[in-house]
């Protein structure tokens, strides 16, 4: 795809990773349309991305609220008469044990986390088939292929993304629109701030290297140029996903013993 011209819809758009993609993608040439609840922050970044000589459109969006995705999408098709790329990048996560997090947590996520990226995916993919060409990036994690202890809720969400988008990639061979998972390792960015906080004071913390939010960015543009059906930024968690599919009892052990240490356990 080349990126110069393109219309690039990103959700989640304020902090984080999706503030970096945004970024990135205006600077390859692309016109961005922002999408997140705190638009003070969508103000600024427009303000950036205009200050580097693209277009920004600036939406107030909740992802857990089905008509609010449609007309996002559908404001970006307005102004910009055509969507190239959606990235479902909205989300968040908790910590805590299976037993004691809470239901409602547990509901909530999936809401924002999972049916976000459903209702995204269900508002581009119409347009995308009649303009006959178009690429859908969900933003998952690599604890969506191998979840981590203090983290089923989250990971559950993002194994949920990965199913779907694997369905998406096969329903829609042939007709020029493409889907890609992204699995990003631990990002710094205000994600831990958030889940502390959405927490409540259950355990957790990062564990493992960690990686930074313009490094996914990066390669979220890159799989634009080059659609591929998964993406690991970090270059060595994709043997992560290999190790849990011959060894998962190895990767038990290896788990406990780094969430011990990191004081998820």
């Amino acid at each position: 795809m080349q990126i110069t011209g393109a219309v690039v819809a990103i959700t989640g758009a304020s902090a984080g990773i999706g503030r970096a993609t945004a970024l990135e993608f205006a600077r390859e040439g692309a016109r961005v349309a922002i999408g997140a609840r705190r638009t003070d922050r969508l103000d600024a970044l427009a303000e950036a991305i205009r200050a580097s000589g693209s277009e920004a459109l600036v939406l107030a969006l909740d992802v857990a609220d089905e008509k609010q995705v449609r007309r996002f999408v559908d404001a970006t098709v307005e102004r910009f008469g055509r969507l190239d790329v959606l990235v479902n990048n909205a989300g968040y996560g908790v910590r805590g044990r299976v037993e004691e997090t809470p239901a409602a947590d547990y509901e909530r996520l999936m809401r924002v986390n999972y049916l976000g990226t459903v209702y995204g995916c269900q508002a581009a993919i119409p347009i995308m088939r009649r303009q006959g060409r178009g690429l859908i990036v969900n933003i998952s994690s690599i604890v969506g292929h191998r979840a981590m202890p203090a983290g089923g809720a989250y990971a559950a969400t993002k194994a949920a993304q990965i199913s779907l988008t694997e369905a998406l990639r096969v329903e829609l061979r042939g007709s020029g629109v493409y889907a890609s998972s992204v699995h990003p390792i631990g990002t710094e960015s205000e994600f831990v701030e958030v889940a502390e906080r959405e927490s409540q004071g259950r355990k957790g913390g990062a564990v493992g290297p960690q990686q930074t939010a313009l490094d996914v960015a990066r390669a979220i543009v890159g799989c634009a140029k080059h659609p591929t059906p998964e993406v690991y930024p970090h270059a060595l968690s994709r043997g992560l996903v290999w190790l849990n599919a011959v060894a998962p009892g190895l990767n038990d052990w290896l788990w406990a013993r780094a969430a011990r240490k990191a004081g998820r356990i």
